[in-house]
């Protein structure tokens, strides 16, 4: 790279959401960059399932959020599908006693008024569904809405059909700044980038971002393990969850939370989570944790008893307070749009999320009020 390059705008993380940004931006006429300090996905997108959910999500600006996105993900599914394994496999969401069924069909009940897709599954139909599912469940309730891609091949194939301009090892040390305080782009390891537009899709690490912009977001790493089973022949349809996932996606607890999350992919093995600890950056294994998925997925599945684990990995999601991710412009630091903090649902959200940044850069009315994921909603100051 040359030590100064000009372009339209600068998007900081080449991960799911990094890719959308770019993908949209350039859509809508723009010169894109696109820089980050490791690879393609090498972040939260490469430690994660996939996931592109409506399911888990209640009324409100998040659901609105994924529903945009699945619609969008569905026209890019006629584009790149094959290429990024899509699959429109549907959700099953699973009540483990009676009093979750009806706590789970209260949800759905608001999710359908919201314009989700949400059916009662009866007990004696749960195994048309899902043939290998434990007896004896109370219901379930299914989410033809709910799709999966394979994240890394995703995040790179919506990167190349962008044709924005990639920089992978290039590490950001600073956002410059005009005199007034707005933006003029970043400066990195190996040159400056100018841009009147900066975009942090830094993901778990968008605080350290906004701190190089004078500003603040308080986004923290949640840590979670996924189980992965040896190749098997396809005997889990759907994405299938346990009600309770949906408590603790929303918890605000620091600590050890295990649900039991199982979904068989394209290739072959079956991916299980779902853990959730704030922990730092702490990648250090723990056993005790994959036991705990483990146990919650051959409850759910007891043919997975007699399965090998294939290997597991850890991954940080990008956790907010607020359990919704800071989309569009930031008011302190001119020319500074902020697409982070989606927590676990950043595969699933980041099409929805690279629309609307793109909308904003190019002056066009967003198809989402943004006013619910305002960047400066926790206060924060700019230097």
């Amino acid at each position: 790279m040359s030590k100064r390059l000009t372009c339209d705008v600068v998007v900081v993380g080449a991960g799911m959401v990094g890719a959308a940004c770019a993908l949209y931006a350039a859509r809508a006429g723009l010169d894109v960059t696109v820089v980050d300090r490791g690879p393609v996905a090498g972040g939260t997108t490469g430690a994660g399932e996939g996931n592109i959910l409506v399911s888990d999500k209640e009324p409100g600006p998040e659901l609105d959020l994924a529903l945009l996105s699945g619609r969008l993900w569905g026209d890019l599914a006629a584009e790149l599908g094959e290429a990024v394994e899509y699959e429109a496999k549907g959700g099953v969401v699973v009540a483990t006693s009676p009093g979750g069924l009806t706590a789970l069909e209260g949800f759905a009940d608001a999710q359908r008024a919201a314009g989700v897709t949400a059916e009662p599954v009866a007990p004696d139909a749960l195994h048309d569904l899902e043939p290998h599912l434990a007896p004896g469940l109370p219901g379930a309730v299914h989410y033809p809405q709910d799709c999966q891609v394979m994240p890394a091949l995703a995040a790179a194939h919506l990167l190349k059909a962008s044709g924005a301009r990639l920089l992978t090892g290039h590490t950001v040390t600073d956002v410059l700044r005009t005199p007034d305080g707005a933006v003029r782009g970043v400066r990195t390891d190996r040159g400056d980038l100018h841009a009147p537009a900066v975009v942090n899709a830094a993901g778990t690490w968008g605080a350290e971002l906004a701190g190089l912009a004078g500003t603040e977001l308080p986004v923290l790493p949640r840590r979670g393990f996924v189980l992965v089973t040896e190749p098997l022949p396809r005997m889990v349809h759907h994405k299938v969850y346990a009600a309770d996932y949906v408590a603790d996606v929303a918890s605000d607890s620091a600590a050890l939370q295990t649900s039991p999350v199982v979904e068989g992919t394209a290739a072959g093995p079956v991916l299980i989570g779902a853990s959730r600890e704030r922990v730092g950056f702490d990648r250090t294994f723990s056993l005790p944790v994959v036991r705990a998925l483990a146990a919650g997925a051959t409850r759910l599945f007891p043919f997975l008893e007699e399965v090998r684990a294939m290997r597991s990995y850890v991954g940080f999601r990008p956790y907010m307070p607020d359990h919704l991710p800071a989309i569009g412009p930031d008011p302190r630091v001119p020319g500074l749009q902020h697409a982070c903090g989606h927590e676990g649902a950043g595969i699933g959200l980041a099409t929805g999320t690279g629309q609307l940044i793109a909308q904003v850069l190019t002056e066009k009315t967003p198809d989402l009020d943004l006013a619910p994921f305002r960047p400066d909603r926790f206060g924060g100051v700019a230097g």
